[in-house]
């Protein structure tokens, strides 16, 4: 039988895909993203619990009402839900069954071209409504400091969604001095603006409220002095990437 490895869950959470979702955050992320807001979910080990699908979708069942009537459904993510395939995909072929809504948080870290990787994608986007993807820096270079690792694989995963047709929602988090440059951003949009499934582009404003995590791992959090963006500074950022698709999500 099939299990994942959850941190925790969410059940009616409100800015992970449409409508009211219930949210499963999964253990285990290859990325250490400076502003990291779940940093207690990077080890693939230390899970709150171990389940099945079969499992989750029972307790998932009783918000099937919330779900028809705000349009919402279900939304896995992390950590980083794609470590999980075989799991995540039982899951998901068990809620479309139930006809609910089935959405993946991720930002693609582990994502590469090993023939067992790309047949468990195709596996799952079978029964995938939607994908968030959080490109966190459209430059190389500055993505390996703000995370250890490269984005090109991350992009390369992005162009295989659009060839699939697979809806997407691209987020990017603002951090200023290192995600907010103009040139940066400029590139970003040009980038999203190349795939033709991207349905919606939302910035998420930097914040500090997951830095009790990192004091409480004893990991040293290196953006203390760094202050959220202002409105102002969002919405000049929105200009910058002038996504061509849907109406931005605002903040």
């Amino acid at each position: 039988m099939i299990k994942g490895n959850l941190h925790s869950v969410e059940s009616l959470g409100t800015l992970d895909g449409p409508g009211l979702r219930y949210v499963l955050f999964t253990q285990g992320c290859v990325l250490r993203c400076l502003f990291c807001h779940n940093p207690d979910t990077w080890k693939t080990r230390g899970a709150a619990r171990v389940v099945t699908a079969e499992e989750m979708v029972e307790e998932i069942r009783p918000y099937i009402p919330y779900f028809k009537a705000s349009g919402g459904g279900v939304t896995v993510s992390g950590g980083e839900p794609l470590l999980q395939l075989p799991f995540l995909t039982e899951l998901f072929k068990l809620l479309k069954a139930e006809g609910i809504h089935t959405c993946i948080d991720t930002s693609a870290g582990c994502a590469n071209d090993s023939e067992t990787f790309m047949e468990g994608m195709e596996a799952l986007l079978k029964y995938t409504d939607l994908i968030l993807l959080d490109l966190k820096h459209i430059d190389n270079e500055k993505h390996i400091h703000l995370t250890k690792r490269p984005n090109t694989h991350i992009l390369k995963f992005a162009e295989m969604l659009a060839a699939q047709h697979q809806p997407v929602w691209i987020r990017h988090v603002l951090v200023p001095g290192l995600t907010d440059d103009a040139e940066d951003l400029i590139n970003l949009g040009r980038f999203i603006n190349s795939l033709d499934n991207v349905e919606k582009f939302e910035i998420l404003p930097y914040h500090q409220l997951g830095v009790h995590k990192w004091q409480a791992l004893g990991v040293p959090y290196e953006l203390n002095d760094v202050d959220p963006p202002s409105d102002m500074d969002v919405e000049a950022a929105y200009q910058l990437v002038d996504f061509k698709g849907l109406t931005p999500v605002t903040a």
